[in-house]
Order: structure tokens, then C-alpha cells, then sequence
């Protein structure tokens, strides 16, 4: 006899601990995004992850 397929459910959206919204950036910004993306075989997406992290942990407010 076959053995069973066992279909696991797929996590809910969100349940990934991420969330994705969109962010309107001027032509400029993308531009060097981009420049640096190719430079360092990054995705857009995976860099702004990083600058985002380190200018949260590096924000002083006042």
C-alpha cells in the first residue's frame, strides 16, 4: 500500500513574521538602490531591510 501524502497547512499571511506595504521613493533614491543592488549582487528588497535596520538601531530622537 502507497504511503500517504501528508499536505501540512500553509502558514496565514503575516504568519511569516514579515509584512510588505509599499513606499513611494524618489527617481533619484531608486536609481542608487538599484546601482547599489547590481554592485553588490543584493536585491533591492534585501538592502532596504538592512538600511532600515541599521537607521532604526542608529536613530537618536529629540
Amino acid at each position: 500500500m502507497p504511503e500517504k501524502l501528508i499536505v501540512q497547512r500553509k502558514k496565514m499571511k503575516g504568519e511569516d513574521g514579515h509584512r510588505v506595504f509599499s513606499v513611494r521613493l524618489p527617481e533619484e533614491t531608486v536609481e542608487k538602490l538599484e546601482a547599489i543592488a547590481k554592485e553588490t549582487n543584493r536585491s533591492r528588497n534585501d538592502l532596504i531591510n538592512l538600511f532600515l535596520e541599521y537607521a532604526i538601531k542608529n536613530c537618536q530622537i529629540r
